[in-house]
């Protein structure tokens, strides 16, 4: 392998774009190539004086890479990422895994066998807010984590629609479109969601997919998380508001989660954590807060160095393939379960699950 490593990207359109300004922050890592069909994409690539290729097969036969980054629709994402671990070549997929548990199962496998990295944007991850916030809860700052509540509420204009109109269609509401985010968090700071029990709204502009859900969400260890997500109301709480992540969103100071414990609580993402006085858990006794310190640097800056680490084999994935897989899954059952309007609980996919799903790859 060379000292600088040889990127790739699929798929240069807003967030393939904005991969490609975190890339050229990371030491020793390289931009050398984009695939994508569509006009804009390539007039993009031209701009960064990189090679574009119509066709990720093009690419591969052309340049020699060290790692891909797929930035495509969703329903490529299975297809091109087996296109990756066919040519060896370890692959960074942005989220969700896949269009479904199904395909993205036998795609895990695939990757596993092979033995060939496989990691998930799933990029909040990656911001030194959250993993301050891990190492909290892991050290039983706030005790036993005993509730979550995560809300997800915004309000998207209709030329957001209008200039993708596949956006109205079942499937792309903010279930899976948003929300996959916020499961993702809840998992890797709360732990395993068991079952869910959820319900949805329809779209009050008259799209096929819901505008407003809402679910309860059972855990492993005994957790129970209410979270609730939409596109159709104004509102502060949301990660994109509160974070400060993404610039284009106007930063507003106020938390989207709450994570309840036996000793105290942690409001996120101001990381603000509460408790009795002298720890006493009185709902008599005066209750106080502390703000924790945390570093800032950019999440998808970070992501990229990570990526990096686990080509060289310096570190495992932060967000692998079966973490990916996992969130798709809850997302899946959420879905379901408004359907239906009933509790569900998660298939957990063993050994044999794969073996019967192999024949999807």
């Amino acid at each position: 392998m060379q000292s600088t490593l040889r990127l790739a990207i699929v798929g240069l359109g807003l967030v393939g774009k904005r991969h490609a300004d975190a890339v050229a922050l990371v030491p020793d890592v390289e931009l050398v190539a984009v695939a994508d069909p569509n006009e804009s994409g390539q007039d993009a690539a031209v701009g960064m004086g990189i090679p574009c290729f119509e066709t990720i097969h093009g690419m591969f036969k052309s340049v020699q890479l060290d790692g891909v980054i797929l930035a495509t629709p969703t329903l490529l994402h299975v297809e091109q990422a087996i296109t990756c671990i066919e040519n060896k070549c370890p692959v960074l997929v942005e989220k969700p895994i896949g269009a479904s548990t199904k395909e993205a199962l036998a795609l895990v496998q695939m990757a596993r066998a092979r033995d060939i990295p496989l990691l998930v944007g799933h990029h909040r991850r990656h911001n030194p807010l959250i993993q301050k916030a891990k190492e909290a809860l892991d050290g039983g700052l706030i005790g036993t984590i005993r509730a979550v509540q995560g809300t997800c509420w915004f309000y998207k204009p209709d030329h957001y629609f209008e200039a993708a109109p596949w956006r109205k269609r079942n499937g792309a509401g903010p279930v899976s479109v948003n929300l996959v985010h916020d499961i993702d968090l809840i998992r890797y700071l709360c732990g395993e969601v068991t079952a869910v029990h959820a319900v949805a709204a329809p779209s009050v502009r008259g799209f096929e997919n819901e505008d407003v859900a809402s679910a309860i969400l059972e855990f492993s260890n005994g957790v129970i998380g209410t979270i609730s997500v939409s596109d159709s109301v104004v509102a502060p709480w949301s990660w994109e508001f509160t974070s400060r992540e993404n610039p284009q969103y106007p930063p507003i100071p106020e938390s989207c989660y709450l994570i309840g414990g036996s000793e105290g609580s942690l409001s996120l993402p101001d990381l603000r954590l509460w408790s009795h006085l002298d720890r006493r858990q009185d709902w008599w006794t005066p209750l106080s807060s502390t703000t924790l310190t945390r570093a800032a640097s950019d999440p998808l800056v970070n992501q990229i160095a990570h990526f990096k680490d686990v080509i060289m084999k310096k570190a495992i994935p932060l967000v692998s393939g079966q973490e990916g897989l996992r969130t798709l899954q809850v997302i899946e059952t959420i879905q379901l379960s408004a359907k239906h309007r009933t509790r569900l609980d998660i298939q957990d996919l063993t050994a044999s699950d794969v073996e019967a799903y192999r024949t999807v790859v």
